[in-house]
């Protein structure tokens, strides 16, 4: 007669490390329809640009102030750094909370989710599958935008220096780079959104609640930085370090502001992905 004290048996081969493989999990994301729209949505940014600027004309400064936006069309470099300027605050905010926001709630809104840990498939793992592919699939969307705007721009405006709205230009090639750096500030950035997505993913069984959730407090957190009379507290809202990255596209970069939000963003991430998994492991799971 068996005991409790027995360990538990577990079939020939099994393997938790090997169960729910990221490309097996890639694949699924990949062939889903809204991982598609947002695709085509991100690609579709520069061509909407690029009218926009051909039926209102080259964009004029109005004033003695240059700003980034005045640059656009001096090379294919300046369309896609103004690209990356105009969706960083809010559009790509939403690939980021749709691909890890639509992770585990989805599951559980299909009834899938219990069958997947009946596999068995260990919460951990499945945790850690669907969290690599979610920030996979939104460093993809961060890349895909400026490729895109760099391919258009160049076609419509030529390869040249990135010209700096405070004087000075960057050589393409040095531009390119800084096209790099601004890109992984941006993703490094939206790991809060991320955080916040995942963790309310594990907490509801609705995706479009963990995804409106995250951009709802996202936005909240753009509010309160607005917020003048917050004072040194505004140093504390990953919001306040978004536009950090354009201290990079200067002739002589300044990285202080960058490494603050970089710090701050990784701070806010850490702590909700602990609570992400941390929750989930204690859940009762019924969906």
């Amino acid at each position: 007669m068996s005991t409790l004290t027995e360990p538990v048996e577990t079939a020939s081969g099994y393997k938790a490390g090997r169960t729910l493989p990221l490309r097996v999990e890639l694949v699924r994301q990949l062939k889903r329809r809204r991982t598609l729209v947002m695709g085509g949505i991100l690609a579709a940014l520069p061509f909407v640009l690029l009218i926009a600027f051909a039926i209102g004309g080259e964009p004029d400064a109005g004033g003695d102030r240059v700003t980034l936006m005045d640059t656009a069309t001096a090379s294919g470099a300046n369309f896609a750094a103004v690209n990356l300027f105009v969706s960083a605050g809010f559009l790509l905010v939403v690939p980021v909370a749709l691909f890890c926001g639509d992770t585990i709630a989805s599951e559980a809104s299909w009834s899938s989710l219990r069958y997947l840990l009946a596999a068995p498939v260990p919460r951990a793992r499945l945790l850690w599958s669907k969290l690599v592919v979610g920030l996979g699939l939104s460093l993809a969307a961060m890349v895909l935008l400026p490729v895109m705007a760099l391919a258009v721009g160049t076609a419509a405006y030529g390869w040249g220096s990135l010209e700096i709205p405070t004087g000075g230009s960057l050589a393409p090639g040095t531009a390119a780079q800084r096209l790099v750096v601004v890109v992984a500030f941006i993703f490094v950035s939206q790991l809060v959104t991320a955080g916040l997505a995942f963790w309310l993913s594990t907490k509801t069984d609705a995706p479009l609640g963990a995804v409106g959730g995250a951009v709802g407090l996202t936005i909240v957190g753009n509010v309160l930085d607005a917020v003048t009379a917050l004072g040194d507290w505004r140093h504390f809202l990953p919001a306040h370090w978004q536009f950090a990255w354009a201290d990079a596209i200067q002739p002589n970069p300044e990285w202080s502001g960058m490494i603050q939000g970089t710090a701050v963003s990784i701070t806010y991430a850490l702590v909700l992905f602990a609570l992400a998994f941390r929750g989930f492991a204690r859940k009762d799971v019924v969906s």
